[in-house]
This record gives structure tokens, sequence and C-alpha cells, in this order.
């Protein structure tokens, strides 16, 4: 990958996304943008037919599009099967990285036995643990905090503020936002003879994969005996909940203020769109390839590939009590209906 430096030629972009250039290959690129908004030294992005109509006005000094649209843009581009993919792997090359100096900055906390190395940066305000290892590259902004026994594999990124309780494992290239919280106690308790919530010890870590994303205030609780388990390259948005003991299949993606319950197994390449739930009488799994779409529940396990729905309309809220209210009697109303069926065949039959 070219280094990010922030101006790179159109040439070494295509390169980079197996992409054809048609155009100057030498032609500077110094930012990306969206069709509409691209100054004349960025690279824009057609991926959907419905910005087609962009392409008649956008300043953007040159598009990546596929061979069946090229035809419709007359400057310079980079063609390729999948425009958004190339687009997102070369976006890659313009992030802003924040710069942390490598080593421990003063004002970090890191306790004698964690062992650091020399190619992490440390930042001011942040906390390492007893016997806690960090790999090459690692990044740790100020105010994070780094529990006891915790192994942070080379170029993870815990962002400012984010926090993981002891016994966390994080794999390479992973990166945790703000204000996220991984290890918390699992939400595990039992009443005693008087009613009174007995807490059960949460014994267990929780181990994350390569190349995830944590997005910000989300938190993931650790196991009460085995580990939470998130495996490589599942991407969670802010606001989520994973409760303990529960296993994320890889390459998932689970968008916003989506809550899910402890010992839940979901599969790989599963969707669970913003607000949905799992959670149900018994421990849900869901299978590989299944998509929930927003705010659904999911109460009972998901054995086959396809995509779920089952929130409940809004109404006035008058009107939602009413209909509230009948839906306690549809199974007295369906009794009715099946009696009245037989009485009718029954008729029939004579």
């Amino acid at each position: 990958m070219p280094a990010q430096h922030g101006s790179f030629a159109l040439g070494e972009l295509a390169r980079l996304v197996d992409g054809t250039v048609r155009g100057d290959p030498d032609r500077v690129i110094n930012g990306i943008g969206s069709l509409d908004s691209a100054a004349d030294d960025q690279l824009s992005h057609l991926s959907s037919a419905g910005y087609r109509h962009l392409l008649e006005s956008t300043q953007a000094a040159a598009v990546i599009l596929a061979e069946e649209d090229l035809s419709r843009w007359s400057g310079d581009a980079i063609v390729v099967a999948k425009p958004y993919l190339a687009f997102a792997r070369i976006s890659q090359c313009f992030a802003r990285k924040s710069a942390l100096a490598e080593g421990i900055a003063p004002g970090a906390h890191v306790d004698p036995s964690a062992s650091i190395d020399p190619t992490a940066a440390i930042a001011a305000g942040a906390s390492v643990g007893a016997r806690s290892v960090l790999g090459p590259r690692v990044r740790v902004h100020p105010g994070a905090v780094v529990g006891e026994d915790c192994v942070l594999a080379e170029d993870v990124e815990l962002m400012a503020n984010a926090v993981l309780y002891s016994s966390v494992q994080l794999g390479a290239r992973t990166i945790i936002h703000s204000s996220a919280v991984i290890g918390a106690d699992g939400f595990g308790f039992t009443p005693d003879e008087q009613g009174r919530l007995v807490a059960i010890a949460q014994l267990g870590g929780v181990r994350i994969g390569a190349d995830v994303s944590v997005g910000a205030a989300t938190t993931i609780d650790c196991g009460a005996l085995d580990d939470t388990v998130i495996e490589d390259g599942v991407k969670i948005d802010n606001l989520c909940q994973i409760g303990h003991n529960s296993v994320i299949g890889a390459h998932t993606i689970i968008c916003g203020c989506v809550g899910i319950v402890g010992s839940t197994r979901i599969g790989r390449h599963v969707v669970l769109a913003g607000g949905a739930g799992v959670g149900g009488d018994k421990p849900i799994t869901i299978c590989d390839q299944a998509v929930v779409s927003a705010c659904t529940l999911i109460t009972q396990d998901i054995t086959e590939p396809g995509i779920y729905s089952g929130a409940v309309l809004h109404s006035p809220t008058r009107q939602w009590k009413r209909n509230a209210l009948r839906m306690l009697k549809l199974d007295e109303l369906f009794r009715r209906v099946a009696r009245l069926e037989s009485s009718l065949a029954n008729k029939a039959s004579k």
C-alpha cells in the first residue's frame, strides 16, 4: 500500500485496487469526496445507479466506476468490478491518524510487570495493568485503561477513555472506540431465600479477534465461566450491548443500539440492523448469513439464511392500547374460529 502522506498518483491508487486507469495515470489526487462535493484534485466514486446523474456536474479529478458506466464519464477514471469496495480500500490512504509518539508518555501509568513493545505508544493519562502484554505499534490514547492480564496484538488501537477490564485479548488491527467497555461483569444474579439478589461471580474473559471494530460506548461483558468471543472481522457500531458468554461469528455486522443477551450464538456474515434485540427463554442461535432488520426482536433460533423482521408498526397511543388489549384475545378468537370452521365442515358433510 502507498504511504499515507495525502497525495497520490491516480495510477498508484489504481494498482492498490487492481483497477485500470482511463486517462492520465500521473494525475495527482489530494483527497476523496462525494460526486456532488469533490474538488478538482479529489477522487470520487460511482457505486449506485441512483447517483449516475451526478457525473454530469461533478468537479472530481477522477472517478472510480464500473465498466458499464465508463461511457457516461469523459474524465479520468479508475475502472473496477466493485467500485464501492475499491473506494473503501483507497479511502484508507487518506485516513486521519492522530499523532502518538512511540514509547510511554510522561503521565501514563504502566505497571512494572507489564510488557510493552518499544514501538507501542502509551499516551499521558492512559493506564496499563499488571502482567498485560502490548504488541508492536499498539496505540493507547489518553484516558484509556488496559486492565490486568490483557493481551493486545500488533496495531491494536484504544481510543480515548476506552476501558478493558482484566483478561481481555484483542487481535491484530482491532480498534476500540471511545468510552467502550470490554470485559465488565455479565448480568448474573440469583435470589436467595429472602428474595435478595446474590451476584454470580463472572470468572471468564473476553477474546476479540483480528480486524474487529468496536463502536463508541458499546459494552461487551466478560464470560461467567468461559470467555465471551468476538471472531475476526466483526464490526460493531456505537451503543451496543453484548451479554456474557456470547459468541459472534466472523465478519458479522452489528448496527447501533443492538442488544444481545448472554449465551447467544451468532453465526458468520450475519447482519443485525439498528435497534434489533436478541433474547428469549433459552439461549438463541442465529445461523450464518441471516439478516435481521431494524428493531426486530429475535426470541427463537434462526436456522435458515434469509431476511427476518418482526417489529410492530407504531400507531397513536390510544389506538395502540386498544389493539394491544385485543391482541390478548387472539387465542380466544382463534379457538372460536376453529370451532365455527369445524361446525361448518360437519354441516357440509351431511
